[in-house]
């Protein structure tokens, strides 16, 4: 009676197009266990594979986020409804996305690039909008402008980064053409009007909830240039380290950054609560 294993080197060399999961349950049949890779357990997590339950911790975690902000935007005080659901949007995103970089990565055993690059592309610029919401609730005459000059550091970050990971151009330039538009971001929130507006013009609640997010622009964003710098120019860091460290910063930079407007907005609405009342009044 014929075994797995050599059913398994039949069907190879019969050249039969196959999925990937067939190709890994094959490879499981054929290989030795010790060349067997943990990303092989037929599209489901490996207790073996940290990044795999990376990806599975953090998409629950987002949507989790996504209901909590949504429901929290319920009773908080007007001018920060907007902001709240925006980021709940931000969760949203990279919930549904997460979802399909976790299968890509049991599945495929790569790094999920192409995901990752759509997922940021959305992300970010609605993490910019709530910059220019939180201050603009505030100061209505804030100018437009602001919100544009960060969404142009927001593309040029994310398409230069993406064309230099995918060789369009090279490697280097896409680095340096990325880290231009972070540092344009940067001075745009530090010493642009953002920046300015932050400093003097704004109460306490909203100069605390910018002044956290700018922060995680600032040092949890380092995460992704020096994951590029060490892991696709200088070849230092594997996929499966480098993927692992961008998921718990994705987990930082989305659901903290969004954690600290709700933070704010949920002190402000509080303060705002009439002795006796159990409950903030409805804006």
């Amino acid at each position: 009676m014929p075994t797995l294993a050599n059913v398994a080197h039949e069907v190879v060399n019969a050249n039969i197009p196959l999925n990937s999961v067939t190709e890994t349950a094959i490879a499981d049949a054929i290989l030795p266990p010790s060349q067997v890779s943990f990303h092989s357990d037929h599209g489901f997590l490996n207790a073996a594979d940290p990044v795999a339950i990376s990806f599975w911790i953090i998409s629950i975690a987002m949507v989790a986020s996504t209901f909590f902000f949504m429901m929290e935007s319920m009773v908080l005080t007007a001018h920060w409804k907007t902001s709240m659901n925006v980021g709940s949007l931000v969760t949203l995103i990279a919930g549904v996305h997460y979802f399909y970089m976790r299968e890509y990565w049991i599945t495929i055993g790569a790094s999920p690039i192409v995901y990752r690059y759509i997922d940021w592309s959305l992300t970010v610029p609605l993490q910019m909008v709530e910059f220019f919401l939180i201050l603009s609730a505030v100061k209505p005459d804030l100018s437009p402008n602001m919100f544009w000059r960060l969404l142009v550091g927001t593309v040029c970050m994310l398409a230069f980064g993406y064309a230099g990971e995918e060789h369009v151009i090279n490697p280097l330039v896409g680095f340096i053409g990325g880290m231009a538009g972070w540092g344009y971001i940067l001075y745009e929130i530090f010493m642009g009007e953002a920046g300015s507006v932050a400093g003097k013009q704004v109460g306490p609640y909203v100069k605390s909830a910018f002044q956290t997010m700018r922060f995680i622009v600032t040092v949890g964003w380092s995460i992704y240039p020096l994951g590029y710098f060490f892991g696709y120019l200088c070849g230092a860091v594997d996929s499966m380290s480098l993927n692992l460290v961008y998921n718990l910063a994705d987990f930082v930079n989305k659901i903290a950054f969004c954690l600290a407007i709700w933070h704010a907005a949920k002190k402000e609405t509080l303060s705002k609560v009439k002795p006796g009342l159990q409950e903030p009044l409805m804006a």
